[in-house]
């Protein structure tokens, strides 16, 4: 009998030592395998941390972010400076982050690709529809993203709680960094609009009162001319019923042959008559009652039509005098300036450029603060075929367009590059500006939303099942004005 504790023989007893030895050596990197990957996550984690910096001083509110692509670092500024650093990984070869001017305008906690298998993108901060965000991910220590910035998961935890819609952020291809600038050409709030602003602010709050008292007024006037005219209704129906039966008791009476009868007829024919009396003086009385509330009911309709009109022209009118931040753009390659406020278009005309065949540079102006001058301004260049000061100095704002800076508070931005609007610039956007000399293989790759519907529209028009085209692609074939809304569609997001 062979025992069950005696070990098994081995079917492999004329393998080689060295055979042993190899597949001991297998197995034991194979169990080793997960410790090294936790090894591996933990140092990067690690690294990540080891490269993050906080300011001793008390931070402020953050106004703007600097991606440096050179060294893979962003950094986070407040109204005095900087106030965090972390490492970052940035998009790799082929899959390049655009360098450029943008501005968060989404946020989401808890974000998933739709482009990549779901992939999770915590506390993501979008900067461009098509896909280019800020959020959570592995550091590497190399650029190796598809196009997005990743950050260190805690860093990006802490970010996304501290930034607001609108935030700055600015990737440059080197280092580049805010410098404290002032010029006369800086916009600044005039030394009134603070009060100006208030004066209209209360004149727009009594003219919306006095628009609800006229609304109530005409909505009263209404009710009691209806009311009126109810009643004078009901006296003309009466009226109409005792005049008929006047008519039948007079006709009775002319038929009545016997004295009785005659006498009856009569009776019934005086009634009669006298009800249409009474009936005809009520409603003397009522339409006599009722005409002037009719009459007052257009003129309380014109008062509360006047009155919301100038509701509506002082709610205006408060709104541009209000002090807020205005984005301002100006480009050298179309020559034009550019204005929005809260991500919503307000104009643009032409400008003045000095010298308009040589570049200018890329420089970002930031308001940072109230001063007792006006506003405190910094300025970030990246790309500087031209220094600050110089780009200026180029450039001739209109009177008429300065006039309506008189209320630009701080987080105000001029934007002075050699680039037009990107195309991400649109709906729900700050201004967005791509440097044409820097890959930008991140926005390539994507599936831009409004060139995707163009083509789905032209594939439509040419496929009509008729060898002909429908006749209405003309929207889709032209671009869309400046400011103008995107076609529906979806947002990408990457790594």
């Amino acid at each position: 009998m062979v025992s069950r504790l005696t070990a098994p023989r081995s079917t492999q007893a004329g393998r080689p030592p060295a055979t042993h030895a190899i597949v001991a050596a297998a197995l034991a990197a194979l169990i080793a395998l997960p410790s090294a990957s936790a090894a591996s996550r933990h140092a990067s984690a690690h690294a990540a941390r080891a490269g993050e910096e906080t300011a001793s001083r008390p931070a402020g509110e953050p106004i703007m972010a600097i991606v440096s692509l050179a060294r893979q670092q962003v950094t986070i500024y407040d109204a005095d400076g900087w106030i965090l650093r972390a490492p970052v990984s940035s998009g790799q070869r082929g899959r390049e982050t655009p360098a450029g001017v943008f501005a968060v305008i989404q946020k989401d906690k808890d974000h998933h690709s739709n482009l990549y298998d779901d992939a999770s993108m915590p506390n993501m901060q979008r900067i461009t529809w098509s896909g280019i965000a800020l959020h959570g991910g592995p550091l590497p220590g190399y650029a190796a993203s598809h196009g997005c910035v990743r950050m260190p998961y805690g860093f990006a935890e802490r970010l996304f709680g501290e930034t607001k819609l609108g935030m700055r952020v600015i990737i440059a291809a080197g280092d580049a960094a805010p410098v404290d600038i002032a010029d006369a050409k800086l916009f600044s709030p005039k030394p009134d609009a603070e009060a100006h602003a208030k004066a209209l602010a209360d004149a727009a709050a009594d003219a919306a009162k006095a628009a609800d008292e006229a609304k109530r007024a005409s909505a009263a006037a209404a009710r009691e001319a209806a009311q009126a005219a109810t009643a004078v209704h009901k006296l003309e129906t009466l009226k109409a019923r005792a005049d008929a039966q006047f008519a039948a008791a007079d006709k009775a009476a002319a038929r009545a042959t016997s004295d009785d009868a005659k006498g009856r007829a009569e009776d019934a024919r005086q009634k009669a008559a006298a009800k249409v009396a009474d009936l005809q003086t009520q409603l003397d009385a009522a339409r006599s009652q009722a005409q002037p509330k009719l009459d007052a009911v257009a003129p309380a309709r014109a008062s509360a039509a006047a009155a919301d009109s100038k509701r509506a022209d002082a709610a205006k009118a408060a709104r541009a005098a209000a002090l807020a931040p205005v984005s301002v753009f100006i480009s050298r390659k179309t020559q034009r300036l550019y204005v929005r406020r809260g991500f919503q278009p307000l104009f643009d005309i032409p400008v003045a450029i000095r010298d308009p065949d040589q570049p200018i540079g890329t420089h970002v102006f930031t308001a940072v603060a109230r001063s007792e001058a006006g506003l405190r301004w910094n300025v970030v260049t990246i790309d500087d075929a031209n220094d600050a000061k110089a780009a200026l100095d180029r450039i001739t704002i209109p009177p008429e367009a300065l006039d309506r800076f008189a209320a630009a508070a701080a987080r105000s931005s001029l934007i002075i590059s050699d680039e037009p609007l990107s195309g991400e610039t649109g709906e729900g956007t700050e201004f967005v500006a791509v440097l044409s000399d820097a890959p930008q293989g991140g926005l390539a790759m994507r599936k831009h939303p409004v060139r995707e519907a163009r083509a789905r529209r032209r594939e439509e028009v040419s496929t009509d099942g008729y060898g002909g085209t429908r006749g209405d692609a003309g929207f889709f074939a032209q671009r869309p004005a400046y400011g103008a809304p995107h076609p529906a569609y979806p947002t990408y997001s990457t790594w």
